[in-house]
């Protein structure tokens, strides 16, 4: 293709994501600008692609923080209260920026200068047990085309809270739209079954919006028992509430107690939850569902075969759910390895061709590119042999997917020689505790002497997912890389298992998985020094051209500066969350490191690191860019992360040029 045409086919591409070319329905809500970031992934697909370019390479090493916002919402796990993650990402629109806060407060912020405008608290229990803990990812937003500007909830704001609410507020003002469920809210968990307790069953990402439809699906706990609640994905009525379609991953329970072994059409399971953001197309009226694992996560015996359509991506009829296809990831997961990834819809230049895709990630390290409308693969996907079990009971799928193109973007591998140390005392240790694992790459299941499993719980990718440059064709993607072991302990251990645990002689989680034979432990493999043994980098970010389907460049992302300043200088990449984005100018913008508290800036083309920005707290979430009054904002939550130890705070923070 000549370097001409090749730049026409890209122009019509950036042109078609901002609605420039007749054919090409907007993906922005009725009302939004260029300028603005109306959508959690910016647009309805989520690329987390910006069209701005006031700040690009040639100045963005001159970016300062412009001004900083605090919520006030913080917990450091006093007061029985459960530590607070701030992984909220702001959407701007009609000149407000909207946040959601870890208390799944809402706040509106004049977008210039972080001022409150108004804010509304849905007084959750922060004193309940939350199987995330005290987070919330962001809000929706929706412009009523029956309502003139001025009247009542002309626009309205969506949250789904923790405590699994869904709440309709007017964006001028911040008081509930009473005409929507009751009094401006709906109860989500009412019509769900075989939930225990507060916090079982939960909201963490915003919800999906589609024509006149609120779409959200639901953040399960992992582990607790086997028959878990239901992973029911629903569409509401922005208007009213009212319940418009509802589709469930797994079809529900064929029997409401344990099958025997053996046993035909018989399953004793639940979640296949849709906990990560769900996406839209509104011009083929699709919604893009990416599902969890079913339950429980580590023992599959009373859910034989696929366990079909948990740990997928499935395409649905946006006006009454009707499933349309389906692409399953993982088969009968055994490895917590959820579709975490938001879904992420792009057109990429293929063979000649514009092809309207789905780029799916997992927490395996792989990306499948599947066609939008049929969800075939682009690079054809194999389905290979893969290690099985010998747990009593347990049946694991023979073969697992894998795409020829692109490659993994993570290891797959951990064998004894590879063990990693900072010293030679430390690779002894990790050599021998590796070795008394069972330990043969991706998808070794779950075994009684203890499995290693690489990636871990956390990735390959995370909710973080992933951000498409349309004009260079290039997918970034934030990855960890930590090894993690998981074993299999019998029903009659647990208690002193979970003894040894509470005392630390065991330094592992201790989930029971209630009525299953087996609960397990899982923990990160580190050394006695307290660091990985499995060599790094240990976080990176990856750029990956879509076109060719190549890796093009990897950057290790973060140091250990804010947690271990005694470690070497050696920049060895940091795990943690919090996703890319990226401008038509060219940077890539990303936090998320564990490690150090800064948000970065890359070019796209060669993943050279070209600004760092410090930040107040951990920068555990996904930022966005926008321009009000001619200039450029970065703006992104900055108030850490609890599970991962971060620095906590409860900053918004604008950096811009000076």
């Amino acid at each position: 293709m000549s370097g001409i045409s090749r730049s026409i086919i890209l122009f019509c591409l950036s042109a078609c994501v901002i609605g420039m070319l007749p054919g090409c329905k907007r993906s922005s809500p009725p009302g939004a600008r260029e300028a603005d970031w109306p959508y959690y992934g910016h647009d309805a697909g989520g690329m987390r692609f910006s069209p701005l370019t006031g700040i690009s390479r040639n100045n963005v090493a001159h970016l300062k923080a412009a001004w900083e916002f605090h919520t006030g919402d913080i917990s450091r796990g006093e007061n029985g209260r459960q530590k607070s993650s701030f992984e909220s990402t702001p959407i701007m629109v009609d000149g407000t920026l909207y946040i959601s806060t870890p208390f799944s407060r809402v706040i509106a912020l004049d977008p210039a200068t972080g001022r409150e405008k108004w804010s509304y608290d849905p007084h959750i229990d922060l004193s309940a047990h939350y199987a995330d803990g005290l987070i919330n990812r962001g809000v929706s937003t929706w412009l009523d085309p029956a309502r003139s500007e001025g009247q009542p909830c002309h626009r309205r704001i969506f949250i789904g809270t923790i405590d699994a609410r869904l709440i309709a507020l007017d964006a001028s003002n911040g008081k509930p739209c009473t005409d929507f469920g009751h009094d401006g809210q709906i109860d989500l968990k009412a019509d769900i079954t075989r939930i225990d307790y507060l916090g079982q069953y939960e909201e963490t990402s915003p919800p999906a919006v589609i024509d006149d439809l609120v779409i959200v699906g639901s953040g399960i706990s992992d582990n607790d028992k086997a028959d878990m609640p239901s992973g029911v994905v629903r569409a509401f009525d922005t208007r009213t509430g009212v319940l418009r379609w509802s589709w469930n991953p797994i079809p529900p329970n064929s029997t409401s107690t344990p099958p025997k072994p053996g046993a035909k059409g018989a399953w004793f399971t639940g979640a296949g939850n849709a906990w990560a953001p769900i996406m839209v197309d509104p011009g083929r009226d699709l919604v893009f569902v990416p599902t969890g694992s079913a339950s429980p996560d580590y023992w599959g015996g009373f859910r034989r075969g696929d366990d079909k359509w948990a740990d997928s991506v499935a395409a649905l009829r946006g006006k009454t759910g009707q499933f349309v296809w389906g692409f399953q990831l993982v088969h009968h997961n055994l490895w917590d390895y959820d579709t975490a990834a938001p879904p992420l819809l792009a057109t990429i230049s293929h063979d000649g061709e514009n092809v309207p895709v789905v780029i799916q990630g997992n927490k395996t390290g792989m990306i499948y590119v599947l066609n939008r409308d049929t969800g075939a693969p682009v690079f054809p996907v194999v389905e290979r042999p893969v290690p099985q079990s010998h747990v009593p009971g347990e049946q694991t799928s023979p073969t697992q997917p894998f795409p020829t193109a692109p490659p993994p973007l993570v290891p797959h591998t951990l064998t004894v020689a590879e063990a990693w140390g900072l010293t030679p005392q430390d690779r002894a240790a990790c050599r021998e505790e590796i070795s008394r694992m069972q330990s043969d790459g991706i998808f070794t299941p779950p075994s009684l002497k203890g499995s290693v499993e690489i990636p871990g719980i956390i990735g390959g990718l995370n909710w973080s997912g992933g951000a498409f440059d349309p004009q260079n064709q290039i997918y970034v993607a934030f990855v960890n890389n930590i090894a993690v072991s998981a074993r299999l302990i019998p029903q009659s251990q647990l208690p002193q298992t979970e003894r040894e645990a509470r005392i630390g002689k065991l330094r592992a989680e201790v989930a029971w998985q209630r009525g299953a034979p087996y609960g397990m432990t899982r923990g990160p493999i580190f050394s006695p020094d307290r660091v990985p043994c499995n060599p790094p980098p240990w976080g990176m970010l990856v750029g990956v051209n879509l076109a060719s389907g190549r890796i093009v460049w990897k950057t290790p992302l973060g140091t250990a500066r804010d947690i271990r300043p005694d470690l070497p200088v050696e920049n060895w990449g940091v795990y943690g969350f919090g996703g890319p984005i990226v401008t038509a100018s060219g940077l890539v913008f990303v936090a998320g490191t564990a490690g150090d508290d800064y948000l970065r800036a890359f070019d796209i083309e060669t993943g050279k690191l070209l600004w760092q920005g410090r930040l107040p707290a951990g920068g555990q979430a996904t930022p966005m860019t926008y321009r009000v009054n001619g200039k450029q904002f970065v703006v992104i939550a900055a108030g850490g992360h609890g599970k991962l130890g971060t620095k906590q705070g409860d900053s918004l923070i604008a950096f811009a040029l000076p």
